[in-house]
């Protein structure tokens, strides 16, 4: 049994090791040509016309501008669905490279385009094993992942998640090596919900305070006590964050205004927490309301859950993804508290999320940001990963 898994690595090596300069080469095209939110046509196109190329019969235009193609094995079973997201970033990309951004303020500085190149390569792997897969693997190439309106959310909606039995995403992650693997237990990313607050008082004059009720007053207190939600009444092992990241009030010196508003995000890890935070967030609107004399409007907004990654699923791809990569799979310890709407595919299955190693040596890169130069190795390993995943959890 051991001898066959060490013979399956191998093979999947080499048929990776044949396609990488050509999957490289989509990468820096897709680079080349960043689109955002759902308005990304060429990509989709660019994908299309290569899953037909092999054979295979995509459906286009799933959730607005997603594609979707399925993958079916010898015999019925169970159904994988493996997620690329295609989208870039609104940002002026500074790398220099010979296959910079060619549309300025826009730029794959999150790595989307590793992913649908990675994704790409297991579509053209995978065929081959089709004798040994019982059930199918759905791969989908996902719009709108980086704004509020949710790629995932549409395809969803469309549809994708209907019969599936395990849900599985990979990120790049510059933090680790390039051909490094990481899984983590529990929570990958954070909720992400956000709110808009306005604080209601009198105008009057500066000078006449008394005469009405300051909003601004009472907004920093309001804040002030918001802060103390996390470092007060959250178990520093169960963490979260909250941020203010807009305020405005007023209009010139001499005037204490009507209104002050503000808004920000709260993320957490676990839906416990979430539903906490809320709780805490809109109670504390209430007694600064009733203490400042003020009326406070709140406009709670919940977005994407935290991403959950199951762990019977970990166990086995633990194990799966062992018997492909000489090193050992990296355990991480912690999440991010970023946001990925990958997760409304994990509040209805098992799944988890993947992270390969982008790191270039000799850079200290981070996502999102102007100069983000990937190491492209991070796709073969992303492409063995995914195929030896499939093949080995239906089998």
């Amino acid at each position: 049994m051991n001898q066959e898994k060490a013979r399956l690595a191998g093979e999947i090596k080499a048929r990776v090791n044949e396609l990488e300069s050509q999957l490289v080469a989509i990468r820096r095209d897709i680079h080349a040509h960043p689109e955002l939110g759902f308005d990304t046509l060429r990509t989709a196109s660019l994908v299309t016309d290569y899953l037909r190329a092999l054979g295979l019969q995509p459906r286009t235009g799933v959730g607005r501008s997603g594609v979707v193609v399925d993958i079916d094995g010898a015999e019925p079973g169970k159904t994988l669905l493996l997620r690329a997201d295609m989208d870039a970033l609104p940002i002026h990309e500074q790398t220099g490279l010979p296959f910079a951004s060619r549309y300025p303020g826009k730029m794959h500085a999150c790595g989307h385009d590793i992913h649908t190149a990675t994704m790409l390569g297991v579509a053209s792997i995978l065929p081959h094993y089709r004798q040994q897969l019982k059930g199918r693997v759905r791969l989908i190439f996902q719009p709108a992942e980086e704004t509020p309106e949710s790629g995932a959310e549409a395809m969803i909606a469309d549809g994708v998640a209907e019969g599936i039995d395990w849900a599985v995403t990979l990120h790049n992650k510059p933090e680790l090596a390039a051909g490094e693997v990481a899984l983590t237990r529990g929570a990958s990313t954070a909720s992400s919900d956000e709110f808009d607050v306005t604080v209601h008082g009198v105008s009057t004059h500066a000078a006449r305070p008394h005469m009405g009720t300051d909003p601004i007053l009472a907004t920093v207190h309001l804040i002030s006590q918001l802060q103390t939600i996390i470092s007060r009444e959250r178990d520093p092992a169960h963490s979260a964050v909250l941020t203010i990241g807009h305020i405005q009030g007023g209009t010139t010196h001499n005037i204490i205004p009507d209104s002050c508003l503000f808004q920000g995000t709260i993320r957490t890890k676990s839906p416990e927490v979430r539903a906490a935070m809320e709780a805490s967030f809109k109670r504390m609107c209430d007694g600064v309301a009733l203490a400042q004399n003020v009326r406070v409007e709140v406009n709670f907004q919940r977005g994407v859950p935290p991403l959950m990654n199951d762990d019977r699923l970990i166990d086995s791809l633990e194990e799966i993804l062992s018997h492909q990569f000489d090193q050992p799979i990296i355990a991480q310890p912690s999440a991010s508290f970023g946001a990925e709407d990958f997760s409304l595919f994990t509040e209805r299955v098992p799944g988890c999320q993947i992270h390969i190693g982008s790191g270039t040596p000799g850079r200290d890169d981070h996502l999102h940001n102007s100069d983000y130069q990937p190491d492209e190795r991070s796709i073969a390993a992303g492409t063995q990963a995914l195929t030896r995943l499939a093949i080995d959890l239906l089998s």
